[in-house]
């Protein structure tokens, strides 16, 4: 069990069949936003985030429609290489250019930019998302937004699943691994077939 502070849960899947999920969220999810969402990924000179597989931090610059974000996550794997979960740090931040020189400064190098339109819902403890990502394509994101206070990632991970199944999605490929990954290393792509 574990305390949810600082902690995300979500799966990241493609789906073979998109629209019983798009007819539930219409008909029982409120429908948050439509958001564009461009990412720059970093990774300090002393500290190659790449060096490692799988893949366990990642650094990122957000602008969000002119908002932006700092954000660092640290994933935790289990034996086969499969997370449920990461740390996750994130603050708001004024101004993007300033952000930039001061990352310049400290020898923090771009590896790769994402660039998505995401359509956000909530249903339940769910936050559901629809991303459209540059030369990836469609991915069904749900991160756990619940208030429990003890809980196992496994099994909310599970329930995730279990929810897309029952509408009748077909087959889901998940990944573990994540856009920055997905466009980096696209001949290492792996998705576990559910």
């Amino acid at each position: 069990m574990m305390k949810t502070k600082n902690i995300e849960i979500e799966i990241k899947v493609k789906v073979q069949n998109i629209k019983p999920l798009i007819r539930f969220l219409n008909k029982n999810a409120r429908f948050n936003n439509r958001v564009h969402q461009v990412d720059d990924y970093f990774v300090p000179s002393y500290r190659n985030f790449l060096k490692w597989r799988p893949v366990k931090e990642w650094f990122r610059l957000r602008n969000e429609n002119g908002v932006y974000t700092l954000n660092y996550k640290n994933y935790h794997f289990d034996s086969q290489g499969k997370s449920h979960h990461c740390d996750e740090f994130e603050t708001s931040i004024e101004n993007l250019d300033q952000t930039r020189r001061i990352l310049k400064v400290l020898n923090f190098n771009l590896i790769v930019k994402v660039d998505k339109v995401r359509k956000v819902w909530t249903y339940k403890d769910y936050e559901i998302a629809i991303d459209s990502v540059k030369k990836l394509g469609k991915f069904i994101e749900i991160e756990y937004r619940g208030k429990s206070k003890n809980l196992k990632p496994s099994e909310i991970t599970g329930q995730m699943i279990k929810f897309l199944k029952d509408l009748g999605c077909g087959l889901l490929k998940r990944s573990y691994q994540g856009y920055p990954f997905l466009l980096l290393f696209p001949k290492e792509a792996q998705y576990e077939e559910i």
